[in-house]
């Protein structure tokens, strides 16, 4: 299904992709959410133009409203719900994509796979790439025969929480990858995506998620990804927990972290968006150190 070695069922190519789209078993899901600034509307933009037979993943509601924290990861029996409203039934396979610059289909990968979804792919290169190639898209939105119910039972024990990542700023056990950019992560410019000032949680490195991919929104090779890592402090094969404004790039991080072979990444589910909205945590501005 894909083109790296180490995580061959990952990944998929848009040749891929078109080859297999008739194939029973196969779900296609966008998966597009968007910054509020970015001033864009996800569900009718599918209906403008998504990849034929694809569901639209509502990925932007597809949060935990019980939790106090902003935009938490959703409940299994949230996920089995949506999944089910979708037709979508146990066992099925599932690509997901997206046509946003945060690259929220990485953001749904996690989701379903920390919900014990074991057959799930992103495509490479984004519904951008697809167009770009020329080929099919669908307009509007055909009606979807919900599915069965089923149950989720997966594992949240790679989801950090604040009082987590207070007690790992004394045992450093974990390092801390910020996915942000440079200026909100070494506080030369506001976060204004949360209304925050900039910073970052001490003892982080910053590992930019857009230095992850090709201009085209493709993910880079497994060496270069590699080398990013390397170059921000991280080493790959040792316990790291993601971060940035509000969990979503942060995803992108641990997919690609995921596409070197290493399955021990984990999100801080609450973010910046927590951390510096807390006057109680402590923080750090400049770069890493």
């Amino acid at each position: 299904m894909g083109r790296y070695r180490c995580a061959m069922d990952l990944l998929v190519t848009t040749e891929w992709l078109a080859a297999n789209l008739d194939q029973p078993g196969l779900v296609v899901l966008d998966a597009s959410a968007h910054l509020p600034s970015a001033g864009r509307d996800a569900l009718a933009e599918f209906g403008d133009a998504h990849i034929p037979g694809a569901r639209f993943l509502a990925l932007g509601n597809l949060t935990d409203p019980g939790s106090e924290v902003p935009a938490a990861f959703p409940t299994d029996a949230q996920v089995s719900a949506r999944l089910a409203s979708l037709g979508v039934k146990a066992g099925d396979s599932i690509v997901l994509y997206d046509d946003s610059a945060i690259r929220s289909s990485c953001r749904a990968w996690l989701i379903l796979t920390l919900a014990g979804w074991r057959k799930v792919a992103v495509l490479d290169g984004r519904l951008a790439k697809w167009r770009a190639e020329g080929r099919p898209v669908e307009t509007g939105s055909a009606p979807v025969e919900a599915a069965g119910a089923f149950t989720l039972d997966g594992s949240r024990d790679r989801v950090r929480s604040k009082e987590q990542m207070l007690a790992n700023l004394a045992t450093r056990a974990e390092q801390v990858v910020d996915a942000r950019d440079a200026g909100r992560f070494t506080g030369e410019t506001e976060d204004t995506v949360h209304g925050l000032p900039g910073g970052h949680i001490p003892g982080a490195r910053n590992l930019f998620f857009g230095d992850l991919l090709h201009p085209d929104g493709s993910f880079r090779s497994a060496g270069d990804i590699a080398a990013a890592f390397r170059t921000a402090g991280i080493d790959p094969a040792a316990p790291l927990v993601a971060s940035c404004g509000s969990g979503m790039t942060a995803s992108v991080v641990l997919f690609a972290h995921r596409l070197l072979g290493h399955d021990q990444g984990a999100l801080y589910d609450g973010s910046w968006s927590e951390w510096g909205a807390d006057p109680a945590t402590p923080k750090e501005t400049g770069a890493a150190r």
